[in-house]
């Protein structure tokens, strides 16, 4: 297997990270949460990559083997608030393909989010992951978070 680079997002990533969002909304939510709309990466995921890459408060970067993206990670930075008083960094989204899981990939891109959220200052780094995506609760445990909330939901 080739080496994989983490880098951030450019314009020209643009088809593979759209790729990259569809293989996760049909892994993750298509896989556990029907009232999420899976494609929402094909309708909307190009107009809102373009619009994410030069906004300073979010971070888009792309996992990349022999000029393809193979993962992706986006974050999103928050201000203090008077309700909470703190700055959060959010990791929003992060995906590998399978092919290229176990590798340290998922890795990277999280240690890059986190160098991202110390370089800004951050006072908390957060994450949600669907409480049944154990594979994915697992992963961000061992690189460090913690459980703070859970959420319950229920149709009315």
């Amino acid at each position: 297997m080739s080496e994989v680079e983490i880098r951030p997002a450019v314009p020209a990533d643009v088809a593979g990270f759209v790729a990259s969002s569809i293989a996760l909304f049909a892994e993750d939510a298509g896989t556990r949460d029907p009232t999420v709309n899976t494609d929402w990466p094909r309708q909307h995921g190009e107009r809102r990559f373009a619009e994410n890459l030069p906004d300073t408060n979010r971070l888009t970067l792309v996992a990349v083997a022999d000029g393809q993206v193979v993962g992706h990670l986006t974050g999103l930075w928050a201000e203090p608030s008077e309700m909470r008083p703190v700055s959060v960094a959010t990791l929003a989204s992060l995906y590998v393909r399978p092919e290229h899981r176990s590798g340290g990939v998922g890795f990277r891109l999280a240690d890059t989010f986190r160098q991202w959220a110390r370089e800004r200052g951050a006072d908390r780094i957060a994450v949600t992951a669907y409480a049944t995506n154990h594979d994915a609760i697992r992963f961000y445990q061992r690189f460090g978070f913690v459980p703070l909330t859970t959420v319950l939901e229920m149709a009315p």
